[in-house]
């Protein structure tokens, strides 16, 4: 079972809470990002060319568990950058664990069996690994060969540890749905316990943009590969039946970013985990005063082609809640993989993308420069040591 009975119930009770309460914008997941900076430099991320200054920055214990607390989301998914880069990776885990939130620990899986002795296993933690494919696949996309077999072995020590794993698979326009398919049945094989797939997100300042793929090539891709695993059936999937339905063009769904708040070392991410446009100095702040009406595919440029999970999980969720019945009958039985598609968002009324990313990058730096105007020396250094 992807998402075992104790998740789907504590998870199942916080969200009918907020539906009864009459909550229209609430988080389901916090995407937790410690650092930026990784020990791989894949060619669709977005977030490996910070100044050294910014990558240098982590986020400390107390930010973490604060940004827990304040957010209250029942999933933190850990990520980054490399979460195991940071010195304080174990605590920050055990202190979510405490909480009973759900740990989704990311990562490359290049460290992971070296501090695999670190974490324990619990009901409320899983190791994500990311894994975009096949051998050949993975190591084209994050651009050192390699580390696919390193992943695999991690993967293998974790299992006979214990510990609950789950991979995340991300598709570019090169993804051909056979290799996929025989992909899942190697993670079966595997043991992984689930499978969390979604499409990239053009990030403005990946080094490769031509490798994403626009909404029409994602619903087809998706249809060809579930069509291959009796609608899905076949597979573990850590993500909801209405959401995978979604990514083969049987549903129209609006994103809800508020379903996936970003907490970073800038601050809380506005308006999403994949957009950086500004961001809040608290959870509160971010609710409040950010502009949802701006955002959304349809409503700007820059979301025109988004079909990821972190934009659109929270919007199948909350057509579960309200049909259940629709959500249960895609459980049974499968993916409709043919037929006409579901109409589409229209794209003719979204607003210019801005680009705005250099102005906060900007002022982050001079924010860094002025702690360490006014820091003793010693003290700067050790802070910015890596880790």
């Amino acid at each position: 079972m992807a998402i075992p009975l104790l998740q789907k119930t504590l998870v199942g009770a916080y969200v009918m809470r907020k539906h009864l309460a009459g909550e229209k914008r609430y988080p389901l997941a916090l995407m937790l990002e410690p650092l930026f900076r990784c020990n791989l430099a894949c060619s669709g991320c977005g977030k490996i060319d910070y100044p050294t200054e910014i990558l240098d920055q982590r986020l400390s214990i107390e930010e973490c568990l604060g940004a827990v607390d304040e957010c209250g989301a029942p999933v933190v998914s850990i990520a980054g950058g490399e979460p195991l880069l940071h010195k304080d990776m174990p605590a920050i885990v055990e202190g979510i664990i405490a909480r009973k939130k759900f740990v989704y620990l990311c990562t490359n899986a290049l460290l992971m069996e070296k501090k695999l002795d670190q974490y324990q296993p619990s009901p409320f933690f899983v190791w994500s690994v990311h894994l975009d494919g096949d051998e050949e696949t993975h190591d084209r996309a994050v651009s050192q060969a390699g580390v696919y077999k390193r992943a695999v072995s991690a993967i293998r020590k974790a299992k006979e540890a214990g510990f609950r794993v789950n991979i995340n698979c991300t598709l570019f326009n090169d993804a051909n749905a056979d290799r996929v398919a025989a992909f899942f049945d190697t993670v079966k094989e595997m043991g992984v316990d689930g499978i969390t797939v979604s499409p990239g997100y053009a990030y403005e300042r990946a080094p490769e943009q031509e490798h994403f793929l626009n909404r029409t090539a994602t619903k087809q891709l998706f249809r060809d590969i579930l069509k291959q695993g009796e609608g899905g059936k076949r597979w573990a999937f850590s993500q909801s039946s209405l959401f995978l339905d979604f990514l083969a063009g049987n549903q129209t769904y609006h994103c809800t970013p508020w379903g996936n708040p970003a907490r970073t070392v800038f601050g809380w991410q506005r308006p999403c985990y994949l957009l950086g446009e500004g961001y809040a100095p608290t959870f509160k702040a971010l609710m409040e005063e950010t502009d949802w009406d701006a955002y959304g595919t349809g409503k700007y440029e820059k979301c025109a082609n988004c079909m990821v999970h972190s934009g659109y999980e929270a919007s199948a969720v909350i057509d579960t809640i309200s049909s259940p019945l629709k959500a249960a009958k895609v459980a049974l039985k499968g993916v409709a993989t043919a037929g006409p598609m579901a109409p589409d968002i229209a794209l003719e009324g979204q607003r210019p993308a801005q680009f705005v990313h250099s102005r906060h990058v900007a002022i982050k730096l001079e924010e860094i420069r002025g702690r360490r105007a006014t820091t003793p020396a010693t003290a700067t250094a050790s802070a910015a040591k890596p880790g």
